[in-house]
């Protein structure tokens, strides 16, 4: 593999990589550094004037993630070095990189993972079809037959693939579809978490280095989204880079590469991650250098943005009405033929699933409440409800549990419009709405936990239902309010993003052309500041945010999908609960659970000794499987974390179907727990109770007699499918036992019923069960008493079964008790082919006795 890379990437061929790469990199820099000042403007003038709008009613956790892992569990892992699967321990902690180790002694001694993956820019797949569908198209001129034969394969038929681009892939599989769904969950939180990767709370570097991306793009025009927007901005600029470098790298290596196709698509691959790393080095070191250097002249440019402010946005009003003059007619024109019949329904496809997806965000939190009031209303105690605020504290960082939310955005499709207005991807749009929902989900977890907190100082903790159940109104009305507000942000911005791209390509050959000459109306003092091709392009927003907001609004005003009016929330509207804005998050567990949980130790420099992490998701179990075959080792200390919801419903639904088979079970069939219990369900056993004088009680011995003798009498009974079965045991009692099975619980109830033919009880009516078997039981002594003689004559049809010998007693005991009227040693029996039925009448009927064995208990 080395010789293919170093082969194709000479001396000559990386020295050109990184010239190119160094243009890239200048051109961006000098973009950088005039967006830099502008955004400083912005700042500024933002922070002085002191812009109103919207206020949160929810409150935001500042690291909501302290002290905790995401996911930690065993998998294979494909090795290219040997082409060898390998089983890996994978830890995911807070910061969403997924390291691997070669043992979990390994990662919890705290050495180096083996690989760190930077999950920015991936994709997670669970199809080798789907991932051969890429791989094909990486190269062109190779066309790879439908079907045709991956040149990896699987280990298992669960894989989960990372795709990138342009850097190296990675394979992993694990052995049921049941972990393969979490990992996949997991992985893709991490693509999604780690795609985030421009901190919106820096309000200079982080527009500044967006705008300068966007303005470099088009001028190599390229116009809208851009699904390589992702990750931190060394990696985002090393993505700019590559997408004018490896196209022309493709073109000049892929006819040289030799072999299979198979081998030539391995071959690109590991060429495309040389590149791609040499690429990544270099940006990562030049775009240090550029922000430091910005950084150094911030407090110089911050002290006259102060001192001139006012006269810059003079200055600035001045211009921009200049160019609305030039602009503004052109633009409405464009707009009113070709932007404005589209709104409705741009708005309409993004409002359906986003709004789905929050809808789902909000029932997710509602269950996990309901369960925390179950538990107050059933009596659980304070650990119970530890672990039950432990787990909902982490509920927007579970991304099994937030699957189905993630799922329901997934669902929007631009395709239509994504013609129209040239928008190159939908997943900037996808991944960006599943952001907000966490956020949201975090806000509302962190603000019922501390209205909670309040709540149990303030009243205690006696009535603890009433005061969930009053936080938890008071958080979903916030929590309305709030997404409401956060959809409709999202629904303008992403209409600006689909429209301004679309309008300014449009504009730019008539517009373009005209610009340069308005630079002269500025100030050389502020022209640092003010540029015309910002300006610009504010004037063509300006011109098209009427026509979006008016759509937002009237959505709205039709509370259509639950959409509200804005209102000015005051910062005193909600006194008590503005106070806990800066109150640290409450650790449930050590409140009312004592010590703290462990979880999976913490990797890095938190080490072996360190401070144990807490796991947000669980691991997965598996029965039956070899040790050094476990996909998901379970890891000691997480047992306060269970499963997903939707395996815990699962679970729920199946107890319930088997509630409503065996209504006279109350927790439905039980497993058989011995081998005496797994013969009883083979040969049931039936329970009768004869009267025995008690002046022959005192001579009775507990014993089994099998029914064998020298005549050919068999005894046998009939069932209530008219088939007929063998007695081969009869059993006396003469303790005082109860009026059950002393093998298997479960089947006696059963059976008694269908003796009597009492109706199906419901199930866990425990009191009701025992009511019927009483009654039952009385019937049988009442029933037993009435024709004894009968009885007792055929009953002893039990004496001879399979083989033939002579009759021995019926029963064993000592005393002068005459048994001729008790088992008749003559009674005749049909041939074993032919049992004899037996009927009882119980209620004035008859009715034939199931398949079982008859245990008589004399009482």
């Amino acid at each position: 593999m080395g010789d293919v890379v170093s082969s194709h990437l000479d001396e000559s061929r990386r020295e050109m990589i990184t010239a190119r790469t160094r243009d890239v990199m200048k051109e961006f820099s000098d973009v950088y550094e005039q967006q830099y000042a502008v955004a400083l403007f912005n700042s500024v003038r933002f922070e002085i004037e002191g812009a109103g709008g919207t206020q949160s009613q929810l409150l935001h956790r500042k690291d909501p993630l302290a002290g905790r892992s995401i996911f930690s569990g065993s998998l294979f892992q494909y090795l290219e070095e040997n082409r060898k699967w390998r089983n890996r321990f994978v830890s995911v902690p807070n910061s969403y990189t997924i390291n691997l180790y070669e043992s979990k002694m390994a990662h919890e001694r705290g050495l180096h993972p083996k690989v760190t993956i930077n999950s920015a820019g991936y994709k997670a797949l669970t199809s080798m079809e789907e991932y051969m569908q890429l791989v094909n198209s990486s190269l062109p001129g190779i066309k790879a037959k439908v079907g045709s034969n991956p040149f990896i394969k699987c280990a298992t038929q669960f894989p989960l693939i990372l795709w990138h681009p342009y850097a190296r892939h990675h394979y992993f599989c694990v052995m049921t579809e049941k972990e393969q769904k979490k990992w996949h969950a997991v992985l893709q939180d991490c693509v999604r978490h780690s795609n985030n990767g421009l901190p919106e709370d820096c309000t200079v570097q982080t527009p500044a280095f967006t705008d300068s991306v966007r303005l470099h793009r088009q001028a190599k025009g390229h116009y809208g989204t851009w699904d390589m927007m992702c990750g931190a901005p060394p990696q985002i600029l090393a993505n700019l880079a590559m997408e004018t470098l490896h196209p022309e790298l493709r073109s000049v290596i892929g006819p040289r590469l030799k072999g299979k196709m198979q081998q030539r698509q391995r071959n690109w691959m590991l060429i495309s991650d040389a590149v791609y790393r040499q690429v990544l080095s270099q940006t990562r070191g030049q775009y240090e250098a550029l922000v430091e250097a910005c950084e150094a002249h911030r407090v110089q440019l911050d002290g006259r943005l102060r001192t001139d402010m006012d006269q810059i946005i003079t200055s600035k009003e001045h211009v921009s009405s200049k160019i609305r003059a030039l602009v503004l007619p052109k633009a409405e024109q464009l707009l009113r033929t070709s932007v404005q019949p589209y709104i409705s329904s741009i708005l309409e496809a993004l409002m359906e699933p986003t709004s789905r997806g929050f809808s789902e965000v909000r029932e997710i939190f509602f269950r996990e409440l309901v369960e925390i009031s179950k538990n107050s209303l059933n009596g659980g105690g304070k650990d119970k409800l530890g672990d039950h605020m432990e787990r909902l504290s982490m509920l927007a960082f579970h991304p099994v549990k937030m699957q189905s939310s993630y799922e329901k955005v997934e669902q929007l499709n631009l395709e239509g419009l994504q013609q129209r207005f040239e928008v190159s991807s939908q997943s900037v749009f996808i991944s960006r709405a599943q952001i907000l929902m966490r956020e949201q989900m975090d806000n509302s977890v962190y603000t019922f936990e501390q209205l909670l907190q309040q709540s149990l100082e303030a009243q205690g903790e006696d009535n603890m239902c009433k005061a969930i159940q009053r936080c938890q109104d008071r958080v979903l009305k916030k929590y309305d309010y709030d997404s409401s507000t956060v959809r409709k942000k999202f629904f303008r911005e992403a209409l600006l993003q689909i429209i301004i791209p679309y309008m300014l390509q449009h504009l730019s050959p008539s517009c373009s052309p005209e610009l340069p000459r308005f630079k002269e109306l500025i100030f050389e003092d502020f022209s640092q500041f003010l540029l015309v091709e910002n300006m610009y392009e504010e004037v063509v927003l300006q011109s098209v945010s009427k026509d979006i907001m008016m759509a937002v609004k009237e959505a709205a005003v039709q509370r259509r999908h639950n959409l509200y009016r804005d209102s000015i929330i005051l910062t005193n509207s909600d006194p008590n609960l503005h106070l806990l804005e800066d109150t640290p998050s409450v650790d449930w567990a050590t409140k009312f659970g004592g010590d703290e949980p462990e979880g999976s130790v913490g990797s890095g420099d938190e080490g072996r000794w360190g401070k144990r992490r807490r796991q947000v998701v669980s691991m997965i179990q598996l029965d039956g499987v070899p040790l050094q075959y476990e996909s998901c080792l379970e890891v000691p200390g997480v047992e306060l974390i269970p499963e997903e919801e939707a395996e815990a419903s699962e679970c729920q639904e199946e107890d319930e179907g088997e509630k409503d088979e065996y209504p006279g079970s109350p927790g439905g069939p039980k497993s058989p727990d011995s081998v005496n219990e797994i013969r009883d369900l083979i040969n049931p056993v039936v329970e009768m109770v004869l009267p025995v004088p008690e002046e022959n009680q005192s001579d009775m011995t507990n014993g089994t007699e099998p029914t064998t003798g020298t005549e050919p009498t068999t005894g046998t009974i009939t069932m209530e499918d008219g088939v007929r079965e063998e007695v081969t045991h009869v059993t006396t009692v003469t303790e005082d036992v109860p009026r059950k099975s002393v093998r298997s619980k479960t089947s006696t109830q059963t059976i008694v019923q269908q003796l009597v033919g009492s109706r199906k009880q419901e199930a866990g009516t425990e009191h009701q069960e025992e009511a019927a078997i009483k009654n039952t039981i009385e019937e049988i002594d009442i029933a037993v008493q009435e024709d004894d003689s009968e009885r007792i004559a055929e009953a002893s049809a039990a004496e001879s079964a399979h083989e033939s010998s002579p009759p021995p007693p019926a029963v064993s005991h000592s005393g002068p008790r005459d048994d001729s009227d008790y088992l008749s040693p003559t009674a005749e029996g049909p041939d074993e082919g032919e049992p004899q039925p037996i009927t009882n009448s119980l209620n004035g009927e008859d009715k034939i006795i199931d398949q079982v064995e008859v245990e008589v208990v004399l009482a």
